[in-house]
């Protein structure tokens, strides 16, 4: 293996492991007995998760060209 993929697939693992671990951290705040929060919280912890795996994807190009709408005129 080349060292920039060696580099690529440690830090791959020990990011996206940390990433996993903190996503379910967050996950415990949703124990109503231990928390208090609205559901706009929610939504808005959510929506932030949510765009963040968006850019994620347009940087790794994984929105296929399928996703994506089409312009086209009626004929």
């Amino acid at each position: 293996m080349n060292s920039k993929r060696e580099n690529f697939v440690r830090l791959a693992e020990s990011r996206v492991s940390k990433a996993i671990k903190s996503i379910q951290v967050i996950g415990n705040l949703a124990n109503r007995s231990n928390y208090e929060y609205s559901e706009a919280d929610a939504k808005a912890i959510i929506n932030a998760l949510q765009k963040e795996l968006s850019d994620l994807q347009t940087k790794f190009r994984l929105v296929s060209k399928s996703d994506k709408q089409k312009f086209r005129l009626k004929k």
